[in-house]
């Protein structure tokens, strides 16, 4: 998100390329927004954390009642599609939240606002992003997951969905093939964890 917003592959790309723009490249401060959270699992919860020492507010929507900590306050969904700034969905992959962000989702965001989605790629509808982003009224996306992915990312073909191709050929858009929480030590967790939780079952 920071790096979108304050157009930082765009301008190293041009710099790169010999062209040096600054007032072309200037950006939109994180601080004093407000960051909108939808699902407060594990997930939503270490965004909130994560947030707060950037300057913003951070609401959220949850279906379960009573989740607000110290890190962000629960509202309702028309809450937060009038105070959000930035949407980011953590939510499962459900009947519920297929095509979650579709035409009528973004209508009824109040303000024009920066989409993340590193949850599931069906959770947004492709085709109602691409006409917002054209529109304007989602300024930029940051897409960990699509919902045209196959079992290998790198085997998609963009030629087969113009929706797609939009997506991978415009300097709104930044997409990666599934990596927001894929580190180093992310794996080294994960081994611990399951090492653990091994050794809880033998004994």
């Amino acid at each position: 998100l920071l790096i979108l917003m304050n157009r930082l592959l765009i301008a190293s790309q041009e710099v790169k390329n010999g062209i040096w723009l600054r007032e072309e490249n200037r950006g939109d401060e994180l601080m004093g927004k407000t960051f909108g959270i939808i699902g407060y699992g594990n997930m939503g919860k270490a965004v909130a954390k994560r947030l707060s020492g950037f300057g913003v507010k951070v609401v959220f929507h949850d279906i379960l009642p009573d989740l607000g900590d110290e890190y962000a306050t629960q509202v309702s969904l028309e809450t937060l599609q009038k105070e959000a700034d930035i949407i980011s969905l953590h939510t499962p992959q459900t009947p519920e939240t297929h095509y979650l962000i579709d035409e009528v989702f973004i209508r009824n965001m109040y303000k024009s606002f920066y989409l993340v989605n590193t949850a599931r790629g069906k959770h947004v509808k492709t085709s109602a992003l691409v006409e917002a982003l054209k529109e304007g009224k989602v300024k930029a996306a940051c897409l960990d997951v699509l919902e045209f992915e196959k079992a290998s990312f790198e085997n998609i073909q963009t030629s087969e969905n113009s929706d797609l191709d939009y997506l991978l050929n415009s300097e709104k858009v930044i997409v990666t093939p599934h990596i927001a929480g894929w580190t180093v030590q992310s794996k080294i967790k994960l081994a611990q964890f399951i090492v653990d939780k091994i050794l809880q079952l033998n004994l």
